[in-house]
């Protein structure tokens, strides 16, 4: 089973977390479903969806909420090196790396490109990843700079998900879904209210740009 987490920014430039669920899989039904149940509860004018590569995820996110989708930049390198020996990693992330360097949308892409092509003879199974996930993995570089270092990963759910971890550990088997639900959902709530007076994770001005006059701008990471 796996507890899914959906935190968001909001237009206040604030993170809330939107809700919860525990699913057998991470099918495109279940998340179809669970996208569906936020949606149900009035969330609207989401632009961006954050993620690791679950295909499910972002097939449900244009269905259903009709966002944009950007694939983890953190997990992507993770998949990325994992196709290349021990000895070589150091080289394909240090040529890799030189793309995310990029500030500006076009020349990123073109580097991109550079960068796979010089990779393809020796690493035939890193470029065909880089071709394949080109568009996903440098989606943030629509968005303006100030908000792009908050949209290229979901790292920001790292400390959420590491006190999740802790506090399930304890417990180490539960009795039924209710049960974690109980105290995931305990744990969100305070992590909720912690968001709500701290300072803001966006600044409101830059958000304001990527609203229109009736749609909420919502950033949502998942994992």
């Amino acid at each position: 089973m796996a507890v899914i987490v959906a935190v968001a920014v909001n237009t206040d430039g604030r993170r809330e977390i939107l809700g919860i669920t525990v699913m057998p899989s991470e099918a495109e039904t279940f998340w179809a479903g669970f996208l569906r149940s936020l949606t149900r509860r009035g969330l609207r004018g989401v632009k961006v969806v954050i993620s690791d590569a679950h295909e499910g995820l972002k097939s449900a996110t244009g269905k259903v909420l009709g966002a944009g989708w950007q694939r983890c930049r953190v997990h992507f390198m993770r998949n990325l090196l994992g196709r290349v020996g021990k000895t070589n990693k150091p080289v394909v992330s240090a040529a890799v790396k030189t793309v995310f360097a990029e500030t500006d949308r076009n020349q990123v892409h073109a580097r991109w490109r550079e960068v796979a092509d010089s990779l393809r003879e020796r690493f035939r199974d890193v470029a065909e990843l880089m071709d394949e996930a080109e568009h996903d993995v440098l989606a943030y570089m629509t968005f303006d700079k100030s908000l792009r270092s908050k949209l290229h990963s979901t790292n920001p759910l790292g400390r959420v998900n590491k006190e999740i971890k802790r506090r399930t550990n304890v417990v180490g088997i539960f009795p039924n879904r209710e049960a974690v639900v109980r105290l995931v959902g305990a744990l969100m709530l305070e992590q909720n209210d912690e968001w709500a007076v701290s300072r803001r994770y966006m600044p409101v001005e830059k958000l304001t740009d990527v609203c229109n006059d009736t749609d909420a701008a919502t950033m949502i990471a998942a994992q």
